[in-house]
């Protein structure tokens, strides 16, 4: 049957940024269908998202890493294989912001959200998939990319190239790991309800700006990534590669 393939029971995921937004919700989605999870955050307490997989039965292991350090991708990777002796599935959602105008941006300020959403994102990922390789495991790598991997953005420069950065990553190691049997695929969310995006939601005009644009006519909430994770994440996407799809509630097609 078609659905027996959207099971995940028996498979292990590794989910960065998972206390919060929209880590949380994919976290929960991934181990609703089956999954046991391995969420790594940093410093929000990541309680909620703990008792939310557990609810479902699944296991839930606490990674504290710094992404912003390089050290950290070793721990993730051990801490999750001493507990669950494999990964199948990486969800790289872990990202962070800087806003200010192009010609006032900072070293600091490119420099932090460079490391964080492109650099940790391609060497975690480089780490968990010499560990399907090794274990000859069907594994699925999935990238949380952005609108902006598709637009240019205001005042979010470095966020901008790395969103654009994860897109074409996403291309070059499905490429590579296709023949290795590795599945490596990004989402594109559009304009959620997180913190990342307060402050638009907060402007008036900006918000009645992106709304007027959404053929949706609402902001995008968490739990709408939890169906597209699981796809990316199961059997029923052996077939795709290097693709980035869009839960936007429409933006891109205006």
């Amino acid at each position: 049957m078609v659905l027996d393939q959207f099971n995940l029971e028996g498979k292990t995921a590794i989910v960065t940024g998972s206390a919060t937004g929209l880590g949380r919700a994919v976290a929960t989605g991934l181990a609703e269908a089956g999954a046991d999870i391995a969420g790594v955050y940093h410093t929000h307490d990541p309680e909620k998202v703990k008792n939310a997989v557990q609810k479902t039965g699944r296991m839930f292991t606490c990674i504290q890493a710094d992404l912003t350090r390089f050290d950290a991708i070793p721990i993730i990777v051990n801490q999750a294989l001493d507990v669950y002796g494999h990964i199948d599935i990486l969800v790289n959602n872990a990202g962070i912001i800087r806003r200010s105008p192009v010609l006032e941006f900072s070293e600091k300020d490119w420099d932090e959200v460079i490391q964080v959403n492109q650099k940790a994102l391609f060497f975690l990922t480089q780490a968990v998939g010499k560990t399907m390789v090794e274990r000859e495991i069907r594994g699925k790598i999935i990238n949380i990319a952005s609108m902006l991997s598709f637009q240019g953005g205001i005042k979010v420069a470095s966020y901008t190239a790395s969103k654009h950065a994860v897109m074409g990553i996403t291309r070059i190691m499905a490429n590579e790991l296709a023949p290795r049997g590795i599945n490596v695929n990004a989402i594109a969310p559009g304009y959620m309800e997180t913190e990342n995006t307060r402050p638009l939601r907060e402007d008036p005009q900006r918000n009645k700006a992106i709304l007027e644009r959404i053929p949706e006519g609402r902001w995008g909430k968490p739990e709408d990534l939890k169906g597209t994770v699981v796809f990316l994440a199961s059997p029923a996407s052996d077939y795709i590669n290097g693709y980035t799809i869009a839960v936007d509630g429409g933006w891109l097609a205006r």
